[in-house]
């Protein structure tokens, strides 16, 4: 076995002193619950028989209390593409659970909501809070509680994010996380991205970058660049919640619902009723989560994860800060090339050998703790392995030793570069995060003048009139959690890079996000403090001089007077209603920084 990288352990090490209160606290609460059981073989005979009173072939089996019963906790709907082949696992799922002498139940429902679709208009500032609802949504599921297992049902940027969380507050019940996975290669990213641009530009119409959208978007499974939910479901291979080799494996084709139907079966022989208990309590500790940070870093994931790390952690009693992130990056080489900073989609990442090499190669570097728990057992070695279905069985073979495409996927000791994806930013305008594995290397240091707006739009409205000229570094404040619900500005990457195309050093500050996708242009995201809080952000002038370097984290204001200026303020009234922000004048309320999560649920 492979010596463990000094600064992985010092990390860990760090974290789980951090931690010693809220995790002894949490597992605590998570000791009572299992020593209690779920409450189905001692419910009234009013109440069992309000749980089973639908079952149909399956209400003998729940009356006599003696098999095992998985909750099904789905993020289903048919308007998003990642989440309409949801629609058959309850079915198989069922089946599945039967076959094993068991019995699987829809506990219910959560929402999923697509960033992609809400890009600049108002749905979006509910964006980011949809997480903290869909673990409300799924802990009220699970309240019932009459379930010895769990499988959970999602794919996409905040709903996986949000069933961890559910998950670690039932963290006495074993859980299988159970993708969708992607949908067939379409146009490629590369030539999307240029459709993108000339539209921004005014150089197509409407038409053209129609038809460029639907040819990349025109089926069922995830968006294929490596954005959020991708990322998702690399996060959820490192840290043991799914099937090996579960994540790229294509929607409605056999070894997928074969994979589908062994999660389920999995699940339930984890329960307490055999002898492979396994709750999920046991699986999200401290080293797996570090592991997901090296996972993230070494694949130049998204930025998004950073808050949604944060917050699922804290969900476990687990404290991660930025600079975890950053000092395992700085040690993590990025192996991967996966669009938008690379040409490939994931598909692509996936034949030239995947996940499966990825930790492979990461667990002999000595960077990946190997003997953390997982749904399949004692070990991250068994995700070497590449899942078949053959002949009406489903097995796992050995994965590939070497790279089948050395333009998408490297070695861990010849990578694209040899730190990871991420940096934190500090200094006198606060701190930040930048994705900068996409970010060429003379473009991560500018200083500038700045340039202040308070939403995109405005943004917008100067580029059409031709008055972004000159380097500058664009800062587009109150757009954090407070503010309005920090959506991401993602709209903003195609007039940032047509200026970056220009000639122009260009960099975005902002107390926003921006999405899983960004890529080229250098993004000082997630600025804390925040505009309404009156960070530093909110003293800036057109014209202060910036200095913004990935290179040494630095986030600086270069003229000293800006700090004594009084905050400015906004007029943020608009983001209090209409499609149905006023029901979250709550969480803006009540909503933490994006340093501990942006989650309503403390820190």
């Amino acid at each position: 076995m492979s010596k463990m990288n000094d600064t992985v352990l010092r990390v860990t090490d760090r974290i789980i002193a951090r931690s010693d209160t809220t995790r002894s606290a949490h597992l605590a609460n998570i000791d009572a619950a299992r020593a209690k059981g779920p409450a189905r073989a001692h419910l009234s005979c009013s109440g069992q028989a309000h749980a089973y009173a639908a079952s149909g072939p399956d209400k003998d089996r729940l009356a006599a209390t003696s098999a095992g019963n998985l909750g099904i906790v789905t993020a289903y709907n048919d308007m998003l593409s990642a989440h309409q082949p949801f629609e058959r696992y309850p079915d198989l799922i069922r089946q599945a659970a039967r076959d094993v002498g068991g019995t699987a139940q829809v506990a219910g429902g959560v929402p999923a909501m697509c960033d992609g679709v809400t890009q600049g208009e108002a749905g979006m500032e509910l964006s980011l809070f949809s997480r903290d609802v869909i673990a409300l949504a799924a802990s009220v599921a699970l309240s019932h509680n009459t379930f010895d297992a769990a499988v959970f049902l999602g794919v996409c940027d905040k709903i996986v994010p949000g069933l961890v969380i559910a998950a670690q507050a039932f963290g006495h019940l074993p859980a299988v996380f159970m993708p969708a996975g992607p949908m067939e290669s379409g146009m490629p990213n590369d030539e999307k991205a240029k459709v993108r641009q000339q539209f921004a530009a005014g150089e197509c119409g409407r038409e053209v970058l129609m038809a460029a959208e639907m040819a990349a978007y025109h089926g069922p499974g995830t968006c294929t660049f490596y954005g959020t939910a991708n990322t998702n479901q690399m996060l959820m291979e490192f840290m043991g919640l799914h099937l090996p080799g579960a994540s790229f494996v294509p929607p409605n084709t056999d070894l997928r619902d074969a994979l589908t139907s062994e999660g389920a079966k999995r699940a339930l022989s984890l329960s307490a009723l055999g002898n492979n208990y396994t709750p999920v309590a046991d699986i999200l500790d401290e080293r797996a989560f570090v592991n997901g940070i090296v996972g993230l870093n070494a694949t130049g994931g998204s930025t998004n994860l950073l808050i949604h790390l944060v917050a699922m952690a804290r969900a476990g009693g687990i404290i991660l800060e930025w600079k975890d992130f950053s000092d395992l990056s700085d040690v993590t080489p990025l192996m991967a090339r996966v669009y938008p900073n690379g040409l490939a989609d994931v598909n692509h990442f996936h034949a030239a050998g995947g996940l499966g090499y990825m930790i492979d190669n990461l667990l002999k570097s000595g960077l990946l703790h190997p003997d953390t728990q997982t749904v399949v057992g004692q070990g991250l070695e068994n995700y070497t392995k590449d899942p078949i279905f053959a002949d009406g069985t489903l097995r796992w073979k050995d994965g590939t030793n070497e790279t089948l495409n050395d333009k998408i996927l490297r070695p861990a000791n010849d990578p694209f570069q040899p730190t990871g994806g991420l940096k934190r930013l500090t200094g006198s305008l606060g701190t930040a995060v930048m994705k900068v594995s996409a970010v060429a290397p003379e473009h991560q240091l500018v200083e500038a003048p700045a340039r202040v707006f308070h939403d995109q739009e405005e943004v917008k409205v100067a580029f059409k009139a031709g008055e972004l000229t000159g380097d500058m570094v664009v800062v587009v404040r109150f757009q954090g959690p407070k503010a309005n619900g920090m959506p991401e500005l993602h709209s903003l990457t195609p007039i940032l890079s047509i200026i970056q195309g220009r000639g122009q050093k260009v960099a975005l500050v902002t107390d926003g996000r921006m999405s899983g996708a960004s890529g080229k242009v250098p993004a000082a995201i997630h600025v804390t403090p925040e505009a309404v809080d009156g960070g530093p952000i909110a003293k800036l002038q057109d014209g202060d001089l910036l200095r913004v370097n990935a290179v040494t984290g630095a986030l600086e204001i270069l003229n000293p007077a800006a700090k004594d200026r009084p905050a400015a303020t906004a007029d943020l009234s608009a983001n209090t209603a209409g499609t149905g922000r006023e029901l979250f004048t709550m969480f803006r309320n009540s909503v933490g920084a994006a340093t501990v999560g942006a989650s309503i649920f403390g820190g």
